[in-house]
């Protein structure tokens, strides 16, 4: 058995706070010593890196890339560290900075950047796509993403409106008979939306803006016969329109407007023996050209550690069942 042990030493630039790269009590570097068989010591501006010759010069290399983003100004968080952690381990093309550089929009003193390769995918999709439909599941930043990228188009005057809708599937569409105007009927099914919204342009401007048509938010019924002209319009909860809805709505596009159509083909709330529109749209749409599919999976998701592995478990026991249903047959 081969027990050769290398030891490795970076060397950080003097004007960088070895807190901003390791963390409050050596935060990240616990993180980096748990995903690699590495020692990690550090002492002044040195890092030693000491284990089996693959692993020091993998986790090296990983530490080389944070000094890079620290270097750029960029705060590193357990998230993209974690995210560097896979992207060094992947040995991909894409390196931590590229992902992380990309800014989606600037607004209120903050920064809104992809925080993963598929992130960065999507966005560079959304930046050249007339229609780019974002499939993945919950936690993996689609609508949030798209919302950032539509209020940058909306405040840089790229477009007059931006349009946000989702199907009302539990109320079937039929909205009539709940209390009050079309807000506070759909306002149970579209408050992620305003949630997002009032993080990126605060409230006062969210209302103001709502009030003079400038942001409309309505259900997907209330879409049927209009044109969009100049709009930027996200369908959210794509999985749960019909074929027909999810035609209806892609015909709505008129000039100088783009659309983002979100959906997670996992959680499709559709009554049983109706197809969902977004999982048949894939086969009808492909290979069109201004149109893109972008799929994003459990190493996206960007809330909890733990709600990366529910993904992955949940995966794996709708394979397992899937498999078990091939031998039945």
């Amino acid at each position: 058995m081969n027990h050769e042990i290398t030891e490795i030493k970076v060397v950080v630039p003097g004007n960088q706070p070895m807190v901003s790269l390791l963390g409050q009590e050596d935060r990240f570097l616990k993180i980096i010593e748990d995903s690699f068989g590495c020692r990690i010591v550090a002492r002044g501006n040195e890092i030693c890196i000491r284990g089996e010759p693959r692993e020091a010069e993998t986790c090296t290399r990983l530490f080389e890339e944070l000094i890079e983003l620290v270097q750029e100004g960029l705060i590193i968080t357990p998230e993209n560290v974690g995210v560097a952690i896979d992207m060094v381990k992947g040995g991909g093309e894409l390196k931590p900075i590229d992902v992380f550089r990309e800014s989606v929009l600037t607004t209120r003193g903050k920064v809104i950047r992809p925080k993963t390769t598929g992130q960065k995918q999507y966005v560079e999709e959304m930046r050249k796509s007339t229609i780019v439909f974002s499939i993945g599941p919950a936690g993996t930043g689609k609508t949030y993403l798209a919302l950032a990228f539509a209020v940058q188009f909306l405040l840089d005057r790229k477009i007059d409106r931006l349009i946000l809708t989702r199907p009302a599937v539990e109320a079937g569409e039929k909205l009539g008979f709940l209390p009050g105007d079309i807000y506070q009927k759909v306002d149970p099914y579209l408050r992620p939306l305003y949630d997002a919204l009032y993080e990126m342009l605060g409230a006062e401007k969210f209302h103001r803006m709502m009030e003079h048509g400038t942001i409309e938010v309505a259900p997907l019924a209330f879409m049927r016969g209009r044109t969009l002209n100049d709009s930027f319009i996200i369908l959210d909860e794509a999985q749960n329109t019909s074929p027909e809805q999810m035609k209806m709505f892609l015909t709505r596009l008129g000039f100088g407007s783009r659309a983002v159509i979100t959906g997670d083909i996992t959680q499709v709330d559709l009554p049983k023996n109706t197809n969902s529109g977004l999982m048949v749209v894939r086969e009808i749409l492909a290979g069109i050209d201004g149109v893109s599919f972008v799929y994003l999976d459990a190493r996206d998701v960007v809330r909890h550690r733990i709600v990366q592995q529910i993904v992955e478990a949940y995966k794996e026991y709708e394979n397992r069942r899937a498999d078990s249903s091939d031998n039945e047959q």
